[in-house]
């Protein structure tokens, strides 16, 4: 087995006592299905853990180092004020945990979209002085998407920064579960609408209306990951490329934005088809690392799947830590 390159994993989660009493205040309509598994069993005490837990299980899966993020779905769902205030708090914590272990953890921020500009001011603070690496954002604000105008501030600051946004999945809106994935018994219409299918059809769609609203065009810097091998999108991309790129009147075909703009990861679904897949639709030096922790066990080493997947040991290391290290590097800081 081959040691000669580092895994950094991007899509490792925590969360904190008081955005889960933030959550649990909301609304029904506005509570995310993921509150049960984020506040209960192991995978609520493992996101909790920023300590010897979860570096333990990062050892276990040769994982070196963890980019930490906020699970789903943040603080999107929350009112503008109890959005900005927890944005902030999670953020100084996050950036705690990166000064106290650099060699082991990274992390994303948590924005508070609620509040367009103040997301936009607090992913520059992020960046230039928390030094966090990003940040990681939901496709849906309530009902308002992300290529809505009023989010304009917050995307140019990431294409000005050259701060790379992860875009997550998030339970699809309570219509579309009551009309797709109801009927079948709570339990398994909880996991048809997240983990099954619906997280995957819902965070695609997000990825395929900021493409079709052109914000790359406008703004060719910014540069957005997607985990779970692009979220659909790739296995439809001929289709889509066909069907839309010129009613959306853009001025190249929609998966040359995937190549330039879009980094895929695959979120602990360690499939080498999946991987061959994306390797020749996007190019290895569009796929990264991430394992889901603490959602996804990974009964695989990841050194373990990544050896299996590339011959070439500077393709092994890109996707296991060089790519994400070429990004970072481009940061303003």
């Amino acid at each position: 087995m081959s040691t000669d390159y580092r895994i950094i994993a991007l899509e490792e989660h925590i969360v904190t006592t008081e955005v889960l009493t933030a959550w649990q205040k909301l609304e029904p309509r506005w509570r995310d299905l993921a509150l049960t598994p984020s506040s209960q069993g192991d995978s609520g005490r493992r996101l909790a853990d920023i300590g010897d837990e979860r570096l333990a299980a990062m050892d276990a899966a040769s994982i070196d180092v963890q980019v930490l993020s906020l699970t789903a779905p943040g603080v999107q769902n929350l009112e503008p004020a109890d959005a900005i205030v927890l944005s902030c708090e999670v953020n100084d914590q996050l950036s705690d945990a990166v000064r106290t272990r650099p060699d082991r953890f990274q992390a994303f921020a948590t924005l508070a979209t609620p509040a367009p500009e103040a997301a936009a001011m607090e992913l520059e603070r992020a960046v230039t002085t928390l030094g966090l690496s990003g940040a990681m954002v939901f496709g849906r604000t309530r009902d308002r998407h992300l290529d809505a105008p009023e989010f304009q501030p917050l995307l140019e600051t990431a294409s000005a920064l050259r701060a790379p946004l992860y875009l997550h999945p998030q339970s699809p809106p309570p219509g579309v579960r009551e009309a797709y994935y109801a009927g079948l018994g709570d339990q398994l219409d909880a996991a048809l609408a997240t983990h099954g299918i619906g997280w995957h059809y819902d965070c695609g769609v997000e990825l395929l209306r900021l493409i079709l609203s052109g914000v790359f065009d406008r703004l060719p810097d910014l540069q957005v990951v997607v985990g779970h091998w692009g979220e659909l999108m790739l296995f439809f991309l001929d289709r889509i490329d066909t069907n839309l790129t010129a009613l959306a009147g853009l001025d190249r075909p929609i998966s040359d934005y995937l190549r330039s703009n879009v980094f895929v990861t695959p979120s602990g679904i360690l499939s080498q088809k999946y991987l061959r897949w994306a390797a020749e639709t996007l190019g290895t030096d569009r796929i990264l690392f991430a394992a889901d922790y603490p959602f996804v066990p990974l009964s695989t080493r990841a050194r373990t799947f990544l050896d299996a997947a590339a011959s070439d040991p500077v393709v092994r290391a890109g996707i296991g830590s060089g790519n994400w290290d070429r990004i970072q590097a481009r940061i303003r800081r």
